[in-house]
């Protein structure tokens, strides 16, 4: 194993073999970190044989898979958070340490504790060619608009805020309200993040934005709402959602007519970020009333397609159909090749970092789901995989709180708000 020392705690290397990671804990490592895809080479170890070896070796271990053409900066905050979480030195490695390299300086650029001038210096030092790192930030720079996750792990979400760095403006999409379902307690922890970026930016909302009613968080739109000012806005099919599940919670005097939102969006419908465009499209599939938002070269799809190693999402709750889930992915697919696809939830294959961007060309060539498929055989695989699926834990409580734009049940005359559940609804859910 050839190693370079990068930082007083950061060591970069090549591929270890076993014995190399069960010797790292005698010499004073505390942390390993795998940043190659599994499969990269067919003798390499990969990450579960990884995986379990630093824990032998009472090793902390992170799994951040990338390519250097493929690095996002959800993939450049997971190292940094890594590299901030070890408590002794840390060893990267992928096939020959350049991809520790290009990640340890962009986590430094991102920053602002490194320049282009100095990474392209530091290269020099360590005898590597840094050069696709600040190809990396000038894309990033010249890319509209400004995109930032914030990845929720107690429901696998990501949220977004989307900003137009010329105009300053911005809009919020699909935010969650933390909630847990053991003590029944709400909170606005990842809101409060959110409008911490907001103003630490100097951004100003323009739009608050659900892709659909969520069966898995709490959304914190209209928390969000009231906090900035800012209109909120779903796609106009959530009344048929609204309607459904009326009738499942049996609320007879519900107003299911979407009025609980600022602007119902039509399909093709069009709105702007600062100076950026964006469009509506109406996505369904997993849900009646699912949109997809494209804001310049951006599409956020949330719960159409996943990551490309992990599928799509599916199709079995009350509304959802595969076959229409497949026509909406076609629909997304027809973007342009660089399109960046941003989805919402991430549930970290083989313990992998989060990750939520990839492009169309990378989701046509390398999702299971999507490559050398037909619509067909899309369904079929869907269908039998959705069967197999536990419901989500929250989708009752969710709905009840969704399909109302985010707002928890009015208090009652104690002044205790309530979650009504109904019970035998969800078939098979309790085997």
């Amino acid at each position: 194993m050839r190693t370079i020392r990068i930082s007083d705690t950061l060591i970069i290397a090549d591929q270890p073999t076993e014995t190399d990671i069960i010797n790292l804990r005698d010499q004073d490592f505390d942390t390993l970190i795998n940043l190659r895809p599994d499969n990269e080479d067919p003798d390499q170890p990969g990450s579960r044989v990884e995986r379990a070896t630093a824990e032998l070796a009472g090793l902390h271990y992170s799994f951040i898979p990338v390519s250097v053409a493929s690095i996002t900066e959800a993939d450049v905050e997971a190292f940094g958070k890594a590299l901030g979480q070890t408590h002794g030195g840390v060893l990267a490695h992928c096939k020959t340490g350049t991809r520790a390299a290009i990640l340890y300086v962009l986590s430094k650029a991102l920053k602002e504790e490194m320049t282009d001038r100095e990474i392209r210096a530091f290269g020099q030092s360590i005898g590597m060619d840094l050069s696709p790192a600040s190809k990396w930030l000038a894309r990033q720079r010249d890319r509209k608009p400004v995109v930032k996750g914030f990845f929720d792990p107690r429901t696998w979400s990501v949220q977004y805020v989307v900003s137009d760095p010329q105009t300053r403006q911005c809009v919020i999409i699909d935010p969650v309200l933390d909630f847990d379902e053991k003590s029944g307690a709400t909170s606005t922890e990842h809101a409060l993040e959110i409008l911490s970026y907001i103003e630490a930016n100097g951004l100003s909302v323009q739009w608050i934005l659900d892709t659909h009613p969520h069966a898995d968080h709490f959304s914190a739109a209209h928390y969000l709402a009231e906090r900035t000012g800012a209109p909120t806005a779903i796609g106009e099919k959530v009344v048929d959602v609204q309607r459904l599940w009326k009738d499942i919670y049996n609320v007879p005097d519900f107003p299911a007519d979407g009025s609980q939102w600022s602007k119902l969006f039509a399909d093709g419908e069009t709105f702007s970020v600062g100076n950026i465009p964006g469009k509506v499209i109406f996505s369904p599939g997993h849900t009646l009333a699912s949109v997809t938002y494209v804001i310049g070269d951006a599409a956020f799809v949330h719960d159409t397609m996943f990551m490309p190693d992990s599928g799509t999402a599916r199709a079995d709750f009350p509304g959802g159909d595969a076959h229409l889930l497949w026509r909406s992915m076609q629909t997304i697919l027809g973007l342009p090749e660089q399109t960046r696809v941003f989805t919402g939830h991430d549930y970290q294959p083989d313990g992998r970092a989060p990750r939520w961007e990839s492009t169309v060309g990378e989701q046509k060539a390398l999702n299971p789901h999507l490559a050398g498929m037909t619509e067909e055989r899309f369904a079929e695989i869907r269908q039998k995989r959705d069967l197999t699926l536990p419901m989500p834990k929250l989708i009752l409580p969710s709905l009840q709180v969704n399909i109302r734009g985010g707002r928890l049940p009015e208090p009652e005359a104690n002044g205790t708000r309530y979650l009504k559940i109904p019970l035998d609804f969800l078939e098979g859910a309790a085997r």
